[in-house]
């Protein structure tokens, strides 16, 4: 759980799925820190202090305290994922074939199925007016993937055999799957996996402090002007 005091990691947070994939792995490992909610619909994102951590104006973003010389602040949730990795030694293998096959879903997630559902998720939900051919190409391209993983996960109880950071990068890309049109009794494996996921304690507890943070995880009119509205800034 979160704590008050200072320990060595900051998380820079609000309840997206990117910034669930922090809380979900910080709680598996019991790994102290600290919660600092970034109010995206608010625009904190656009405070210098949160730039000077995270220049992308995106959460999450970590400050670790508990390393030699000066903070390590990091941002992008797959590179935070494998640093806390690497850091606790936990849910990714140090070295050998092992750590590649959980790295390249950890990257097929960042690439692939993050900004696949999350294009979705604008088409299908935010977007002002409906735009037929970019729900369907969305929810298309999203179905294929849920049948890319549906297929890894026949015969395995977790998508790189162990538990690993690769179902924590997946996990919250997954849980919206009724926003994203899919139907899990399509893709039984994947389902199954779902399943086990939603059950573990860790998963549980960082969805109970989302719902701490923020209970009504709509984006406001205002946070759609200040989401999707961006241009570059002198």
């Amino acid at each position: 759980m979160p704590t008050t005091e200072q320990p060595g990691v900051d998380l820079y947070y609000w309840t997206t799925p990117n910034g669930h994939k922090i809380t979900l792995f910080l709680e598996e490992v019991g790994l102290p820190y600290r919660l600092l909610p970034v109010d995206i619909n608010a625009g904190e994102q656009f405070e210098p202090a949160f730039l000077a951590v995270s220049p992308n104006n995106r959460i999450p973003a970590i400050v670790d305290h508990g390393v030699s010389g000066a903070p390590l602040s990091l941002f992008e949730s797959g590179a935070i994922l494998e640093y806390l990795a690497d850091k606790t030694g936990q849910l990714l293998p140090p070295n050998g074939a092992k750590r590649y096959e959980v790295l390249q879903w950890l990257y097929w997630q960042m690439g692939g199925l993050g900004p696949m559902a999350g294009q979705n998720h604008h088409f299908s939900v935010y977007a002002p007016q409906p735009i037929p051919y970019a729900v369907e190409r969305y929810v298309n391209e999203t179905n294929r993937l849920y049948g890319v993983l549906n297929k890894q996960l026949a015969g395995n109880a977790f998508i790189a055999g162990d538990y690993s950071i690769a179902d924590i990068a997946c996990y919250p890309w997954i849980r919206p799957y009724q926003q994203q049109g899919q139907d899990l009794n399509d893709f039984p494996h994947l389902n199954e996996w779902f399943v086990r996921m939603s059950e573990r304690p860790a998963v549980i507890r960082a969805y109970a402090i989302a719902n701490e943070v923020n209970a009504h995880s709509a984006v406001t009119e205002k946070g759609k002007g200040l989401l999707f509205g961006q241009r570059a800034r002198p």
